[in-house]
């Protein structure tokens, strides 16, 4: 016994060693002060200077999940072990690392092992207690054998490489084989449920064990944001969509990350090898991927704007040269030449990179200098997070830690880590811009842009100038700003002057449109000199700084948005503009930007929703100048673009709130899902008629199908009616709030139920109570524009069937053309032209008398009086589909529909050039005489009275 205590005695850690963990990290030293003994136990047992393999860890799992009776403990007892156990690991992890006791191999290795075992317990643990409820899933195999069904847990990003940090999440994404119900038997206890909903709730009882963070912390945060359609889509996904997801929505970005794709634990033979199946040839393609080349500019365009937008250099893994940047190297090649080249099919990125240099991808000193700074900044990143346990690879600010940050590194100072650290990223750097460069060239051939003979094209230019201009241009050059440059950004000032130059000078046949666009040049390039890598962009890009030109003459509204956010210039330089994309596609552009956020990282996530919102409405601005689109297009583009807004913030609402709270219960008894949420958003107005503007604000209505008095499935309960309020309140925020960005959108919420006085959400039930009792007739003409827009599915189809109702409701056509009337007159009056305004011979496009609102009321007018008879009006929600469909019914003449349509198209059309030109709607009347009264007559001719106030 004594040598035994002796030996025992041997692997405590030495006070240096202590001293060591008090240096590296706050989060470990306390748990080793505040459990002295119960960490000298666990390190007798697994000494510092010693492996783990996984057997060991399975055993501790099992160990720390037993209850005081050695049985398997319920929820409370597991989650609790589990926490408990991941924050001994964690000290000994910091500690090993700490102490340079592990290499960067094993220790990730031991973390992704410790995942592993932690996952596939979870896994087992909620299906046994689902089994017991539900029975076992089954399904219907292709030669009609009934076979148990199962679920692949794909690990994805660092933990299917096994390369997990100190601090990572976990991406995971949940496959399961087809579609099917349980076994279930009433007789025996249990209840059959179809299999899709058994593993969402397998999914969100493996989630819950793994993710909420409890007294106890803890084990990992889960990230799903990469399952097909991410956030607000099912769970778990069966095979076959799989399949048709990959043959028919998958992207580049996401072939990056299922390139890292793994399954956790065991899964039947046949399973697997379907899922290798499907995944090796999205991947993978068997010829020299060209094709990819494009979507890799792409997404290394991305990367460069978003450092530019964050000048982040205290990110290491997001800042320019970081690790995003290494994995971005190594996985590009990966995707070029893995079909041809199996080697190349490794999951590790440090494996992958020396497979690139074995095939002479990558040449050997770029390989010695990839690895050494992938291998330092690994390393670094683990130091940062050992700190506090926090998931950040941001270098710290406080000098307290940045010292003891270098000690635990080996570095004498600070600065001395921070030159290593520059040397690193500059030996990332070179490689990386290296990679899939497409450097522009000017269309016209005899056109040198270089200094040799700036000095002739200034010259010419001066001839284009006006005097005024000429003046400005010089006083610019000869400003402090421009003389305070640093010397990197003053090169690359003088390195853009010569595109810049020969942009203007390629519309001097033009000169009143270069005339008028050089001082809203002149703002921009005072905004961006600072922020010189946009200076870089136009350097890169003189074809497309020709088509900027034009650009910024045509509208100040857009040359303002470029100079108070340049990071938008890159969406015009890239010339992104030529095509717009379509619901999809933008959809799937917000959800790549939005995997870069992290689930609790607000500021950033609103960031990324302003900035999108920007990036795509400047895109469509620029498609409708340049590219002459036509207003339905455009309206429908803007649309488009605040839906995808509406539906992620509504997607990360609810993911933050169930983190929080747990689920809410659906109204039939069962917790709701990401996929059916309960809550729909309603657009009325302008977004409910698809007729977006560039600055119209939205007007929104919140629904939801949740059991108001059901108390959440979480640890801290609330009640369903909380949680919609909550999430309807967590929406406003992401929306409304006002950033260094912006706000995403002005939100109107006057048009809910009993309007400013009204709830914030309110169920299904009290909408259409409310609508059938309560509403006003002018809230029945608005019901007329309103339209779902995102939501649980259920919601929205219950939305459609209640405004269907409501608007097919009887109605005489005295009654309705009364109050529709009335309504229009109080408009006028409020809203319209003064008398002197009237005198003065102008027109207001949107209130007065012959304009759009006249239009919009003939179509609710229409709508309410004739939909009982022909319940076919009630299927649209946009005027000029309205009146398609009332000229087809043959109410009014098929010509008064056309022109009313034109009309209305022709007044939209003038509006969105006003908004480009910031001008008011206040126009000369004589140039709209023949519009108004065109729409007048019609007025009259329809409803039997003016729309004049004084008449």
């Amino acid at each position: 016994m004594p040598s035994t205590t002796i030996n025992n005695q041997s692997h405590q850690p030495t006070a240096e060693q202590i001293q060591v963990l008090s240096i590296a990290s706050a989060f470990a030293y306390q748990i080793w002060e505040s459990r002295t003994t119960s960490c000298q136990t666990f390190l007798r047992s697994y000494p510092l200077d010693q492996t783990l393999t996984r057997q060991q860890i399975d055993d501790l799992i099992q160990d720390y999940t037993l209850d005081d009776n050695y049985q398997l403990g319920d929820e409370t007892t597991v989650m609790r072990g589990l926490r408990n156990l991941r924050n001994l690991l964690m000290m000994r992890w910091i500690w090993q690392d700490a102490l340079r006791m592990i290499e960067l191999e094993q220790l990730t290795d031991e973390l992704s092992e410790f995942a592993d075992g932690c996952i596939d317990f979870a896994k087992d643990y909620t299906y046994r207690q689902l089994v017991t409820q539900y029975g076992k899933p089954t399904f219907i195999d292709d030669k009609g054998v009934k076979r148990v069904d199962d679920m692949a847990i794909m690990a994805m990003g660092k933990l299917g490489a096994h390369e997990l940090n100190l601090s990572s999440d976990i991406d995971l994404i949940f496959v399961h084989q087809a579609r099917g119900e349980t076994d279930g038997d009433k007789a025996q206890g249990t209840r059959c449920i179809d299999n899709k909903r058994f593993m969402t709730r397998l999914g969100q009882g493996i989630i819950k064990l793994l993710d909420n963070c409890t007294a106890d912390g803890f084990v990992f945060r889960v990230d799903m944001r990469l399952r097909p359609w991410g956030d607000g889509s099912d769970l778990a996904i069966h095979l076959s969509a799989l399949q048709k997801y990959f043959a028919n929505h998958g992207r580049a970005w996401e072939r990056f990350a299922w390139l890292k794709a793994r399954v956790v634990g065991q899964i039947s033979p046949p399973f697997y090898d379907e899922l290798q199946a499907l995944i090796r040839p999205f991947v993978f393609r068997y010829y020299v991927d060209y094709s990819a080349f494009s979507a890799l500019r792409e997404m290394k365009s991305l990367i460069q704007n978003q450092v530019a937008q964050r000048e982040d250099l205290d990110n290491i893994k997001l800042g320019a040269g970081g690790i995003r940047d290494i994995e971005f190297i190594v996985q590009a090649f990966q995707l070029i030449y893995g079909g041809r080249h199996p080697q190349l099919q490794v999951k590790s990125c440090l494996q992958a990179m020396m497979a690139l240099c074995e095939l002479e991808y990558l040449e050997y000193s770029t390989y010695e200098q990839l690895q050494a700074a992938y291998r330092f900044l690994r390393r670094l990143e683990h130091g940062i997070q050992a700190i506090n346990d926090q998931q950040t690879q941001r270098l710290p600010n406080d000098e307290h830690w940045q010292y003891n940050l270098a000690c635990t590194l080996g570095f004498e100072t600070w600065d001395a880590l921070l030159t290593t650290l520059n040397l690193h990223r500059e030996n990332v750097n070179v490689p990386f811009e290296r990679m899939v460069t497409e450097r522009q060239v000017p269309d016209q051939e005899d056109t040198e842009l270089d200094h040799a003979n700036l000095d002739e094209q200034i010259a010419q230019l001066d001839t284009v100038l006006t005097e005024q201009n000429r003046a400005q241009l010089q006083t610019f050059w000869q400003s402090k700003m421009v003389a305070n440059l640093s010397e990197e950004a003053r090169t690359r000032l003088d390195d853009a002057y010569p595109v810049i130059v020969h942009a203007l000078l390629a519309h001097q046949e033009q000169q009143q449109l270069a005339n008028s666009a050089l001082p809203r040049l002149i703002n921009l390039l005072e905004a961006i000199c600072r922020r010189s890598i946009y200076l870089v962009m136009i350097a890169e890009n003189p074809n497309a700084t020709v088509e900027l030109i034009p650009m910024l003459s045509a509208s100040p509204w857009i040359a303002n948005e470029l100079a108070r956010y340049p990071v938008l210039l890159d969406t015009f330089l890239q010339q992104r503009y030529r095509h717009l994309p379509d619901k999809l596609e933008l959809h799937d552009i917000l959800r790549q930007r939005l995997l870069r956020v992290e689930p609790d990282d607000e500021e950033e996530l609103l960031s990324v929703l302003r900035l999108f919102k920007k990036n795509q409405v400047l895109a469509v601005a620029a498609s409708d100048v340049l590219a002459e689109r036509p207003i339905m297009k455009v309206s429908d583009s803007l649309t488009y673009i605040a839906a995808v807004v509406l539906e992620a913030a509504l997607e990360r609402a609810f993911a933050e709130l169930v983190k929080r709270y747990g689920y809410p219960i659906a109204q039939n008894g069962d917790p709701v899902t990401e996929a059916d949420c309960g809550f729909a958003i309603i657009g009325y107005g302008k977004l409910g008629g698809l007729e977006l503007s560039y600055s119209s604000d939205l007007d929104l209505v919140f629904l939801h199908k949740i059991k108001e008095q059901g108390m959440t499935t979480g640890e801290k309960s609330v009640s369903g009616m909380k949680f919609a309020a909550r999430l309807a309140q967590k929406l406003m925020t992401y929306l409304n709030t006002q950033t260094r960005d912006g706000r995403a959108y002005e939100i109107d919420m006057r048009l809910r139920p009993s309007g400013n006085a009204g709830m914030m959400v309110v169920s299904c039930h009290a909408f259409e109570t409310y609508q059938r009792e309560k509403a006003w007739a002018w809230e029945h003409q608005a019901l007329v524009r309103a339209r779902a827009i995102c939501g649980d599915k259920r919601v929205t189809a219950l939305f459609c069937d209640i405004r269907r109702t409501i608007l097919a409701l009887p109605r005489t056509l005295d009654e309705v053309r009364t109050e529709v009337t009335s309504m229009r007159i109080k408009m006028q009056k409020h809203l319209g032209t003064s008398q002197w305004q009237q005198q003065a011979g102008k027109f207001h496009l949107k209130q007065d008398a012959g304009g759009i609102i006249d239009i919009e009321f003939l179509a609710q007018f229409v709508v309410l009086a004739y939909s009982h008879k022909y319940p076919s009006l009630t299927k649209w929600s946009d005027n000029v589909r309205i009146f398609e469909e009332v000229a087809l019914l043959g109410i009014w003449e098929e010509q008064v529909c056309q022109d009313l349509t034109d009309a209305y198209l022709r007044i939209r059309a003038a509006t969105h050039q006003l908004a480009l030109a910031e001008q008011s709607l206040l126009v000369d009347e004589l140039l709209w005489t023949e519009t108004r009264a065109l729409v007048q007559a019609q007025w009259q001719h329809l409803m039997g009275v003016s729309s004049r106030e004084e008449e």
